[in-house]
This record gives structure tokens, C-alpha cells and sequence, in this order.
């Protein structure tokens, strides 16, 4: 019986130890971070590119002109991928369609100027 539960709390402690390993602070947080539920978190499963267009900031509208978007198999519908160019300022986006390489691309207009875009699987938004 004691050696059962000599086991037992072996096993427990070797069990939790990864989950231990997780939750170790390593710094102390700059004194304006946000937390992820006030900052509104990731858009995506995986982190998109932070340099996408922010129709709320003008002066940030061009900052993805020369993105990298990544191939890969997407599965984004074109509905949302529609919704990912307006949420990024682009207006009037017009033939999407996604290529071999599983980048979405449309024609659109930001700050009334004509432009080229892409979406890739991960969300990022680029203009061409």
C-alpha cells in the first residue's frame, strides 16, 4: 500500500511538471501593457502580420504595401476573406479569386487610389 502511494505521488509530480514549466514568469510587464482581453486579442489562429493597413489610422494606410504573404493552403471563404480587406480599410474590392498558391487577390481601393491585394491563409493583408 505505501509503495502504491509512493507511485502514485510520483507519478503526480512528474505529470505536472510540464504544466509548471508553462506559467513561469521570466520579466515583469511594461507598466502600460495590456492584457490580451483588453488589448482584443489575436485576429487569428496563427499571429498575422501587424503591419496590415488600420483604416482607423490614415497615416499607417500604406504600411503593408510590400508584405510578404505566405503560400500555403487557405482556407479562408471568400466572404472572409472579403470581410479581412474592408476590416483593413480596402473599399470597392472587386474580382477575388484565389490562386494555385492559396493566396486571395482582388483589386481594391484605399484612400481612393486603386490597388492590388492579397490575403494569404494566416489573415495577413498586403497591397501588391
Amino acid at each position: 500500500m505505501k509503495r502504491s502511494l509512493t507511485t502514485l505521488a510520483l507519478l503526480t509530480l512528474l505529470g505536472s511538471a510540464p504544466a509548471l514549466a508553462q506559467t513561469t514568469v521570466t520579466g515583469t510587464p511594461a507598466p502600460d501593457a495590456k492584457s490580451s482581453a483588453t488589448s482584443g486579442g489575436q485576429e487569428a489562429v496563427t499571429r498575422p502580420n501587424t503591419d496590415k493597413p488600420d483604416a482607423t489610422k490614415p497615416d499607417a494606410a500604406h504600411a503593408a504595401k510590400h508584405a510578404k504573404l505566405e503560400e500555403g493552403a487557405n482556407s479562408f471563404t471568400e466572404a472572409q476573406t472579403h470581410h479581412r480587406l474592408t476590416e483593413a480599410g480596402y473599399k470597392d474590392v472587386k474580382g477575388l479569386t484565389k490562386d494555385a498558391k492559396g493566396i486571395w487577390r482582388a483589386d481594391a481601393l484605399l484612400d481612393g487610389k486603386p490597388v492590388k491585394v492579397g490575403v494569404d491563409f494566416k489573415g495577413n493583408v498586403a497591397a501588391q
